[in-house]
């Protein structure tokens, strides 16, 4: 089982990244998604999530109207689309892996640094 993140790094105040969790070993498409970012010092924080089919989403509300998270079942991939990014979204992002069918069974990748700083 593996989740791997990308698309992390160094973005100035206001600008916009798009993160990726590609994800094997499991069976994708029935896996609510979620997006978790933890700042130093600082508990990890859910910011997004995503049921299985796409159909609801959910968003922290430092984040709304900010971030979007989506999903493509076809290649096994969940996206963070940040924009107007301060530095108060600098963390690492975690993306995790829940089963629908067993809310036990949860899988998360290694994280992918996000820096927002002029």
């Amino acid at each position: 089982v593996q989740l791997v993140e990308s698309g992390g790094g160094l973005v100035q105040p206001g600008g916009s990244l798009r993160l990726s969790c590609a994800a094997s070993g499991f069976t994708f498409s029935r896996y609510s998604m979620s997006w978790h970012r933890q700042a130093p010092g600082k508990e990890r924080e859910q910011v997004a999530s995503i049921t299985w089919d796409g159909s609801i989403t959910d968003y922290g509300d430092s984040v709304k109207g900010r971030f979007t998270i989506s999903r493509d079942n076809a290649k096994n991939t969940v996206y963070l689309q940040m924009n107007s990014l301060g530095p108060e979204d600098t963390a690492v992002y975690y993306c995790q892996g829940r089963d629908s069918y067993s809310a036990a069974r949860v899988y998360w990748g290694q994280g992918t640094q996000v820096t927002v700083s002029s």
